[in-house]
């Protein structure tokens, strides 16, 4: 009864479906690994979330392996299988999938729009097959992949269109091409990346054709301690001309046929709208030819878009009217008589110009130092009034009539001092203290009314309590 009990509480249970034969299931986890399948089993539960299907005998990944829609599978691992077939429509009920492992199989080609339905793709494994061609549009759609495993292939041609920034793959971080057929590589587009993604691009166990661009490349890189370089050094070789061994990449400096020379470096800080000159100072004599190249991997053959990118007749580059994207690595490549040169500029163009931070600091602080001012000001006026004797207070003024102007009670907030009776301060005495309204305690106290003569005859002292000291508990200091 227990185990009926855990059979209807389980998602496997006959409610959610059944574990297919020869798998183990587990919660939303379904393992067939080892299983000795020949196709897919079906039909798959609706709530799997990993299928491992590896180390099987699935040759071919057609698009009714899935007949109904998986919205929570997001993990697909069919290596070790002897794949040698996928279809374009293989992954159309699976929109969710973020991990897909092909590896270990024998796959020859990525047909056009092979995974264009797996826009939430982000780890793409396809080493270890027998890929020779790749369409450019194989990897269509796949804004929010991250890594890309493509070594120990039959890649011929350096598939640049995947690294060019806002293209195919805008968050690729990683791309694997170790272990193929590639023999050069755009070495000026490649330094043209942003560093993230050069730390992450891996060449070694290529058939490369030496080239002093491609040694620079991986100079600088070493010198920045790319791990793609430093941990990969050994397996870093290329082919010099008339040689029958492999020659280490890192090696070449100095070295004949080609004596490359080490690149060098400077930096270079500008701001908004500033004129500078990218000037390009090689130590050769005689030079037969001089280009630059841009941070986007475009070389520079003369004037620039309106006029803001001039090439000088000295080799030299002048950037006008300095712009944000116009910041980055700009190279210049000199072909010498002896050995070919590469200077690396880094312009660092700084989001405003050159007045304007300090002016805009300026008004901001005399704006507030001249609000904290008036604050003070205010406070002073409003609780450090000044006496206006010499010493202390004086008697009081005799009180207004009655039917005088009301303003002198609501709008005076300081009693009436001595209006000049020429009376010394020190005979002053004071009145006694009393207790006002609501138990309040009046401060200077009331002098005693008069007696009532008429009803025009009386007269009435000024009231601590009046208008403007009930609406006010703090005492004016004096």
């Amino acid at each position: 009864s227990l185990l009926l009990a855990l059979s209807l509480l389980s998602p496997w249970g006959s409610a959610g479906g059944s574990c297919p034969p020869r798998c183990v299931c587990a919660s939303n986890l379904l393992s067939c690994s080892q299983a000795n399948l020949s196709v897919v089993p079906t039909p798959l539960p609706r709530f799997t979330a990993v299928l491992d299907l590896s180390h099987n005998n699935v040759t071919r990944l057609r698009a009714d392996w899935a007949p109904a829609r998986l919205p929570h599978l997001h993990a697909l691992l069919l290596s070790h299988n002897g794949l040698a077939f996928v279809s374009t429509e293989a992954f159309t009920n699976v929109p969710r999938l973020r991990h897909l492992d092909l590896s270990s199989n024998r796959l020859r080609t990525l047909d056009e729009n092979l995974f264009s339905d797996l826009g939430e793709l982000e780890v793409l494994l396809l080493y270890n097959n027998e890929i020779a061609t790749v369409d450019r549009t194989a990897f269509e759609n796949l804004g929010r992949l991250r890594k890309l495993y493509l070594g120990q292939n039959r890649i011929a041609r350096f598939p640049l269109e995947l690294l060019r920034e806002g293209t195919r793959l805008p968050q690729l971080a990683l791309l694997d091409l170790s272990a193929n057929r590639l023999r050069a590589v755009p070495a000026g587009e490649l330094q043209a990346l942003p560093a993230w993604l050069r730390d992450r691009l891996y060449l070694h166990n290529n058939p490369l054709a030496c080239d002093c661009l491609l040694f620079q490349l991986l100079d600088r890189g070493r010198r920045r301690h790319l791990s793609a370089v430093e941990d990969f050094q050994d397996e870093l070789r290329c082919f010099l001309p008339g040689a029958s061994a492999l020659t280490k990449i890192l090696d070449l400096a100095g070295k004949q046929p080609l004596n490359c020379s080490r690149a060098r470096e400077a930096v270079l800080e500008a701001h908004l709208g500033d004129t500078v000159t990218l000037g390009c100072d090689s130590r050769w004599q005689g030079v037969r030819s001089r280009h630059w190249v841009t941070p986007g991997g475009e070389r520079v053959l003369g004037d620039g878009g309106n006029g803001s990118v001039v090439l000088l007749a000295n080799g030299s580059l002048q950037l006008r009217a300095l712009r944000p994207e116009d910041g980055g690595t700009y190279s210049c490549w000199v072909a010498g008589p002896l050995l070919n040169e590469t200077l690396y500029v880094e312009l660092l163009v700084h989001n405003f110009t050159l007045h304007g931070p300090h002016d805009t600091l300026n008004t901001a602080y005399t704006t507030l130092v001249g609000c904290i001012l008036s604050v003070v000001l205010v406070l002073i006026y409003l609780y450090l009034t000044p006496c206006r004797c010499c010493c202390c207070r004086g008697s009081e003024k005799p009180p207004a009539p009655r039917d005088d102007s009301i303003n002198s009670s609501v709008l005076s907030t300081t009693p009436n001092h001595a209006g000049g009776t020429g009376e010394p301060c020190g005979s002053h005495i004071a009145p006694s203290a009393g207790t006002g309204q609501n138990g309040r305690f009046k401060g200077g106290g009331t002098p005693p009314l008069p007696a009532r003569q008429g009803p025009k005859a009386q007269r009435k002292v000024s009231d601590p309590d009046s208008v403007s000291s009930v609406f006010s508990d703090t005492p004016i200091v004096v």
